[in-house]
């Protein structure tokens, strides 16, 4: 007669395994969560940075604005962000019309949206 029973169950080891690789898994999914939120965040401020230079560069346009060559620095807050508007007025080669390129970045940050377009002096 044998005298060794068949044991079931789990190791201490084969337990101690395991948590460790559903640690490093939840780990990485936590990482990936943080990086979509921030993704997130970052794609709401350039969509925002984007309207607010569409807004300044329609806004000039309806004023039939056509301002001497240089550059402008103005507040243009959109929706809960401090944007700022810096808009640079260049010649043509035509006399008749103005390259204006508007810049929107949060203040002291990065360029988050640039927009190119024409303004006319004529009716």
């Amino acid at each position: 007669m044998s005298s060794a029973s068949a044991q079931t169950g789990f190791t201490l080891i084969e337990v101690l395994v395991a948590l460790a690789i559903v640690s490093i898994a939840l780990t990485a999914s936590m990482r990936a969560l943080g990086v979509s939120a921030s993704s997130s965040q970052s794609m709401q401020e350039r969509s925002l940075a984007l309207q607010a230079a569409e807004n300044k560069l329609a806004e000039l346009r309806l004023l039939r604005a056509f301002p001497a060559p240089g550059r402008k620095t103005e507040p243009c807050p959109q929706g809960p962000l401090s944007l700022v508007c810096e808009q640079q007025f260049q010649t043509t080669v035509n006399g008749n019309f103005r390259l204006v390129t508007v810049r929107v970045r949060l203040e002291q940050g990065p360029v988050l949206a640039e927009l190119n377009g024409l303004l006319s002096s004529l009716p």
